[in-house]
Formats: C-alpha cells, structure tokens, sequence
C-alpha cells in the first residue's frame, strides 16, 4: 500500500514516458475498492442524467418534466450544469485518490441522496422505476452504503493524520 495521494502532478502526468493505469492507480490505492466501484457507479449515473439534462430531453418529457419555455430550459440546464460539476469532482477524486479531496465529494454524494431520499417519494416523475415506498427505501440503502463508504475513508484520513503527528508536535 502506498504512504501518500498522488499530487496533482502525478495525477495528470500522462506522458509518453510515464504512463500508468487508472485501475492500477485504484488497485494500489488506500481507498478501498467497493467505494472505488460505487463512486465509479455514481459517476456513470450521473454523466447520464447530465447528458439527458443537456441533450435528450425526452426523457425529462416522459418523466412528466415541462421543457417548454425559458424558466424551465434554465432549471433544466442549471441543474445539468451543477451535475456536471459532480462528475468532474468525483472524476478528480477517483483519478489522485486522496482521501481528503475524496472525503468531499462522499459528503457530497450522502447530501445529495439523502435529500433525493425525500423528494423522490413526494414528488415521483410520471415513469417512476418504482413506487414512492420502495425508492424511499431504494435510496435509504443508497445513503447507508455512502455513509459507510464516507466512515471507511474518514477512517483513513485520521489514520494519516495519527502518522504524520510527531511527538514534539503533540508536546507543544
């Protein structure tokens, strides 16, 4: 297991000289996989829905959403716009595995789920996958494992913060 995150640097250095694997850069990280593959899933989801946001609206239009006329073209894009920066958060994240940098991001993955936990069952779209009893429940397991997942790299983080305190750091 390596001591430290990659620096930004290391992160983006795709030279013909050196050149490693994203997956060999996860396999080789302190983050432990199964958050690796959920952040990998969530990231997947929502480059689709930013996608959709931006370009395909209809599947906004079978979900029951207006994209007709300019205050709802502006929720729509804005909120497109704003999963876009998710995904471009959760992309860094998963390419430098620093689990500070990280820890944000899974702050922001419980926030947002756990909020969509209560709206999605008081406000179900037109071609909801499910009733509203079941996505509440759906998204209750959602947020769990994201808390978990948020506790296992919290762990972590105070693990490295134990290593790097010196004892004439502590005498002070």
């Amino acid at each position: 297991m390596r001591a430290h995150a990659y620096t930004l640097t290391e992160a983006f250095a795709w030279t013909p000289t050196r050149i490693e694997k994203p997956l060999t850069r996860i396999r080789n990280s302190q983050i432990p996989l199964w958050v690796n593959i959920m952040q990998a899933i969530l990231i997947l989801i929502m480059a689709v829905q930013v996608v959709e946001y931006f370009f395909g609206h209809d599947g906004l239009v079978a979900a029951g959403i207006q994209v007709q006329g300019d205050p709802s073209l502006n929720l729509i894009y804005e909120m497109g716009a704003r999963l876009g920066v998710m995904v471009v958060a959760s992309v860094f994240v998963m390419i430098t595995q620093d689990p500070r940098q990280y820890l944000v991001v899974l702050i922001m993955n419980v926030f947002r789920e756990g909020q969509e936990m209560i709206i999605d069952p008081l406000y179900p779209v037109a071609d909801a996958p499910a009733s509203p009893t079941v996505d509440f429940f759906i998204h209750v397991v959602i947020v769990v494992i994201e808390i978990a997942a948020l506790l296992a790299v919290l762990k972590i983080t105070r693990q490295e913060g134990d290593s790097t305190t010196t004892p004439a750091a502590t005498a002070s």
